[in-house]
């Protein structure tokens, strides 16, 4: 598949006379085409940076990247593109269909029917004909605005920062349906955002970044193999099972007896059979799959 983005060696260093200071690192960096991809990192890990060298906001001090097949820095690649930041500014005494046609003129865009459809597409049908301006707009309507806005070029390539944060949970469905929408219209997304659970949900893909270095990359499916299975016994304490070899895996006294954690794929009958055999009870058995968040938390610390 063909990629969306494609950065080599990446780099962005700011120098000065006491010292030079490498935020992005040697990045490499894959977006295939038709995914949702999410680009993690605590604060400060670089992704803004890498953000704005994607966008040509600022220049890489070395390394190669592509967006669609173009080198950063082509002018053209822009009108298949939108940013959605996590802060956008509009002027607030506008409507959104003034907001809708002020940046459709920039791009000769003045189809007004084109600008209700996608004010009724992100939720704000209601907008379309008012005189309610962006300042009186809660946080989630301004989100969908800025959505509107992105849509207006009819974008291959969307980048959205943060484009949940700070909303309630029925204006995050909302969102995140849109957001899946966009896929299915063959379209790549690239999410920068702190929302673990909500990339979990919609990305295909994801990298982590710290310190200007991806620490982690690839599918989640992937990524997040490897969780682990617990298995409750009752009526009996640890000691009894010390003769028990289970690779990889731990048993712990608790208040509802012995609790066996060990690695999803381990043999679990021969545990219970084994339990069993020792006069135990199997109390439960409960899987438990590996969160994005168990793995930012480790790649994050590792680094």
């Amino acid at each position: 598949m063909a990629a969306a983005i494609e950065t080599k060696q990446l780099t962005k260093t700011y120098k000065s006379k006491s010292r030079n200071l490498t935020v992005v690192d040697k990045l490499d960096l894959h977006v295939e085409e038709g995914e949702i991809f999410g680009f993690l990192g605590p604060n400060g890990a670089g992704k803004t940076t890498t953000i704005k060298m994607l966008l040509s906001i600022i220049e890489a001090t070395s390394g190669e990247g592509y967006i669609l097949g173009k080198e950063l820095g082509d002018f053209d690649v822009h009108k298949l593109i939108s940013y959605v930041p996590e802060r956008p500014y509009y002027y607030e005494y506008m409507t959104g269909l003034e907001i809708l046609k002020f940046y459709g003129s920039l791009f000769g865009i003045s189809d007004v029917a084109h600008m209700q459809n996608l004010l009724e597409r992100v939720g704000l049908a209601d907008a379309r004909n008012t005189n309610k301006t962006i300042n009186q707009y809660s946080k989630g309507m301004q989100q969908r605005i800025g959505l509107a806005q992105a849509l207006l070029n009819d974008p291959k390539l969307l980048f959205l920062d943060e484009p949940t944060g700070g909303l309630d949970p029925i204006a995050h469905r909302e969102i995140r349906d849109l957001i899946l929408g966009f896929r299915e219209e063959g379209r790549t997304v690239f999410i920068s955002s702190h929302e673990l659970s909500e990339v979990e949900l919609i990305c295909d893909r994801v990298a982590i970044i710290n310190h200007g270095v991806i620490v982690a990359q690839g599918k989640l499916t992937d990524l997040l193999a490897g969780g682990r299975v617990e298995i409750l016994v009752g009526k009996l304490d640890r000691g009894v099972f010390s003769d028990m070899k289970i690779e990889d895996g731990n048993i712990h006294d608790t208040p509802a007896g012995v609790l066996f954690d060990v690695p999803e794929g381990s043999d679990v009958n021969a545990i219970i059979d084994g339990a069993r055999a020792k006069g135990g009870q199997v109390v439960s058995i409960v899987p438990r799959k590996k969160r994005l968040e168990d793995l930012f938390v480790e790649a994050v610390r590792n680094k």
